[in-house]
């Protein structure tokens, strides 16, 4: 950890100190998770974590017998870091069919949209990136240098980014692209003092978005062949960092706080809305995945996941039933 990530966490540690004595309405306690506010980034048992609000009551349901061999689309709930990630085969059933310990955080497979092939990624550890086998049988791990890995996205060649929340150099929220998904991986500076999430599009330009100095929403892009981020003005305001993915047409954005997806098109440093996308049903989803006439939510507010139509939204056409354990991530891929 460097010295900057250092004094970010330290103060930061010693913000949730102070809040410890504040009103239990801010700071709920449930299941031995201690929930906290520092500024707008939220902490879980001392850990940033990149929901906007959580529901501070788990929900867990008996397991049903694994079924994993009789599936060949799954989808991947990922709950708090170093949890587990609750398995399911939809549209086949909405009932959780298994679990992979010691998962948690956010997904993404080897597509830039659409049900990944084969295999899929999880940043889940202090700062490990596990790649699995689908359904759920462990391939290699990677590392990174920096403490709470939050995001990644790999582009069509195979190329692995991660983000990083707090550390990497000044302002943190840095991301790292591990060529061909091995190695040890290039540190790229961003604009960002916190990284959320991050998502290629079709030219092989590289989104991140997350909360810059102010603690206001920011969107950066590092361009295809670059070695710089540049910062991406949005002609809408985004109240919160969410999901960045291409979905076949735009550069999609979820907003945390109002439930909806901007999609964008990109010229220079400038996004230009051209369509928003409302979600109901759902409260807070801490990463979206779309593939393609759906997309899938791992909702940190409900304490659970849910499946929507895309592009049209409303109202979700399926509703996850399992064991959930503070959702944060959601990704979906095929044997």
């Amino acid at each position: 950890m460097n010295s900057t990530g250092l004094m970010k966490y330290t103060g930061a540690l010693a913000a949730l100190t102070i809040c410890a004595a504040c009103s239990s309405a801010g700071a709920p306690s449930t299941g031995g998770l201690n929930y906290q506010y520092v500024g707008k980034m939220l902490y879980v048992n001392g850990r940033p974590v990149t929901a906007a609000r959580l529901n501070a009551a788990p929900r867990y349901a008996t397991m049903v017998p694994d079924r994993h061999k009789k599936s060949k689309t799954f989808e991947y709930v990922f709950n708090y870091y170093e949890t587990y990630a609750s398995i399911f085969d939809y549209p086949k059933s909405v009932k959780e069919i298994g679990q992979i310990s010691g998962d948690g955080g956010q997904g993404c497979t080897n597509v830039l949209y659409g049900y990944g092939k084969k295999t899929f990624w999880n940043v889940g550890g202090q700062n490990q990136i596990t790649e699995y086998k689908v359904p759920h049988t462990p391939i290699k791990t990677l590392s990174v240098n920096y403490s709470f890995p939050t995001s990644c996205a790999m582009d069509t060649s195979g190329d692995l980014a991660v983000g990083i929340f707090f550390e990497g150099g000044q302002g943190g929220g840095d991301v790292v692209i591990f060529k061909n998904a091995s190695g040890s991986g290039t540190v790229y500076t961003t604009p960002l003092s916190a990284e959320y999430f991050d998502g290629y599009d079709n030219q092989g330009n590289l989104f991140a978005d997350g909360l810059n100095g102010g603690s206001a929403f920011e969107l950066v892009e590092l361009p295809k062949g670059s070695s710089k981020f540049e910062a991406i003005t949005t002609s809408n305001s985004v109240q919160f960092p969410g999901s960045v993915q291409w979905d076949g047409k735009y550069v999609t954005v979820f907003d945390q706080l109002t439930n909806e997806f901007y999609q964008y098109t990109i010229s220079g440093t400038k996004a230009t809305l051209k369509n928003t996308i409302s979600l109901s049903g759902s409260s807070d989803c801490a990463q979206t995945w779309n593939v393609g006439s759906l997309v899938y939510c791992g909702d940190a507010g409900t304490n659970g996941g849910e499946v929507f139509k895309y592009p049209a939204g409303g109202s979700p056409v399926a509703v996850f039933t399992g064991s959930f354990d503070t959702p944060l991530g959601v990704v979906a891929a095929q044997k």
